[in-house]
């Protein structure tokens, strides 16, 4: 079975935006050749993207623009060709053009579905970013590990990625800092505590 994990930067104070929702936080992370390499590799793990509307717009402004392509390659073939799944209310349609393909909108998270997207063939599912889906997707069981990408900055104020999350008790899986500051830390739940 395929499994879904997320892959999200968040603050040293735990926050995946700022209060209004400003991802500018995002200009502390310095570049670091073995960090390029690391995301690089972990673009190519799964073929399923699942976003939010916010993160969805965002990623989609940037990744099929000839700035994206030129900055970044390899990881704007990646992002223009991966399955990307949307979660949104808002959104009637989602369009797709040259450098971006392969989108499904759907309008509720139905965890029925989500059981039988997991049963598919093909490689693992991550949510990038999308704090919401993220909470919404933990309160139904359906994460299998965290993956988050600690960013030495505090704001002091923000989004909580965990904001209202049923309390679950973590194993830490992994750990892995790197030279520009960022720490990688993997997490599985282990099991709903009361």
């Amino acid at each position: 079975m395929r499994t879904i994990s997320v892959f999200n930067h968040v603050t040293v104070d735990g926050f995946f935006a700022g209060p209004h929702g400003e991802m500018d936080w995002f200009q502390a992370i310095k570049h670091d050749d073995e960090y390029s390499k690391f995301s690089h590799e972990a673009s190519k793990t799964g073929d399923t993207l699942i976003f939010g509307r916010t993160t969805y717009e965002i990623m989609k402004r940037y990744w099929p623009t000839p700035g994206a392509i030129r900055n970044d390659p390899e990881m704007a073939g990646v992002m223009h060709n991966i399955k990307k799944i949307v979660f949104s209310k808002t959104l009637k349609t989602v369009e797709e053009g040259p450098n971006w393909k392969n989108i499904k909108l759907y309008h509720e998270i139905v965890p029925e579905d989500i059981l039988k997207l997991k049963e598919q063939p093909g490689k693992d599912i991550t949510i990038l970013g999308s704090g919401t889906i993220v909470q919404q997707f933990s309160d139904l069981g359906l994460i299998d590990a965290y993956g988050l990408v600690v960013v030495p900055i505090v704001l002091g104020a923000g989004k909580s990625m965990f904001k209202d999350i049923k309390k679950t008790d973590m194993k830490l899986v992994e750990a892995r800092s790197f030279n520009n500051g960022v720490v990688m830390l993997i997490y599985t739940p282990n099991k709903k505590l009361s």
